[in-house]
This record gives structure tokens, sequence and C-alpha cells, in this order.
């Protein structure tokens, strides 16, 4: 990259980046746990599996709302040299980052339903749930002021999107990267050819 350039990675794909990845393993292992009668019971099991599923989901859309409010409402506008990082790649360095961790949370919810059949895993469905509403959430957000949010590549590596080494969102035009609001596949991908210091291909954000 250029003198003073650094790389952006939209901040919906990094809120919905471990969602498919604790969806179908939750689902998973909530369908192992449905065939394990556990200490409880698979009566008992399906029914706090149901509540951990509705509080994981609720819970997770609800986690840093204000904080995310709040560095979305005082979001600068991204200058000509930021790099702005593609869908594809914000999520394979999410996965290659947590992929251990995704495994231990799969395999603990398969574990756990020697006690509670099917409840770990509900519980990872449930929280997968709520990080698809948080992103819906900031979609809409970015409909109403045609706007994307976009948040520094090396402050997200490790807190997410509004950790706390994250000092602020910047903003684009609605046209700029791959990724419709809220992080979704855009249906027309768009990529250059520029790379930036986590040698992740992406746009110029002068658009």
């Amino acid at each position: 990259m250029g003198h003073g350039a650094y790389a952006l990675a939209r901040v919906a794909v990094v809120v919905r980046a471990p969602a498919g990845w604790l969806w179908w393993p939750g689902l998973l292992a909530a369908g192992i746990g449905a065939l394990v009668p556990g200490l409880t019971g698979r009566t008992a099991g399906l029914a706090a599996g149901a509540a951990l599923f509705a509080g994981g989901a609720l819970g997770v859309f609800m986690a840093r709302r204000g904080r995310y409010a709040a560095l979305a409402r005082d979001a600068s506008r991204a200058g000509k040299a930021v790099i702005l990082q593609d869908r594809s790649v914000t999520l394979r360095i999410w996965r290659g980052a947590h992929r251990w961790w995704l495994l231990l949370a799969f395999l603990v919810a398969v574990a756990s339903s020697g006690v509670l059949p099917t409840a770990g895993g509900l519980l990872m469905a449930g929280a997968a749930l709520g990080l698809w509403g948080k992103a819906w959430w900031l979609g809409r957000w970015e409909r109403e002021h045609e706007a994307l949010l976009w948040v520094r590549t090396e402050s997200a590596r490790r807190g997410g999107a509004a950790g706390k080494e994250v000092r602020g969102f910047v903003l684009t035009g609605t046209a700029a990267g791959d990724a419709r609001p809220g992080g979704a596949r855009a249906g027309d991908t768009r990529s250059g050819g520029a790379r930036s210091g986590t040698r992740a291909r992406g746009t110029r954000a002068g658009r």
C-alpha cells in the first residue's frame, strides 16, 4: 500500500463472520444430542435448549449495541488512500484465526448432551441467530444513512468490530466494496488488484 494507506473491513461482515460456523455445527451438535438420553432426559434437555437458544440469540443481539451505535454516529469519512478488504478475505481471515475455538465449542456442545441433550448445540445456534440479527440491524443503519460502516483490520483482529482497540468506524458510499448493507454477499462482486498488509485483495475507497 502507499504511504499512509491502511486496510478496512466491513463492520457487518466482521459481525456476521462467526454466524454460519456457529449455526450449522450447533444444529449438528443438537441433532447428535437428541440421540443421547443424557442425565436429565431428552424432554428436559430440549426445554433447556430452547431457553438457551432464545437467551443466546437475544444476548448476542443486544451485546455492545450502544458502543456500535456510538461508533457509527461518530464515524469519519474514508480517505482515498484506504484499501477495502473483500468480504471473502475478511471471512477467511476470521476462520483461520478462530478455527480451533470453533472446534472446541462444537466438542463441548456435543459433550454437554451427556447432561442436557441438545442444549449446547442450540445455544451455539442461538448465538449465530443473534449475530445475523445484529448484522441486519447494522444494515438497516447503513440503508437509512446511505453509507457503509468499515473498521480498520488491525483494530478488529482481536476484539471484533467494536472491541477495545477499535477507536472509530469509517464511512464510505454504498457503492464501495463487494457486500450489501448488513454484510451479505453482493450479486456483483468487484475486486481490485491492490493488496493490503494482510495480503487481502481489495478496492480503493475513493467512490
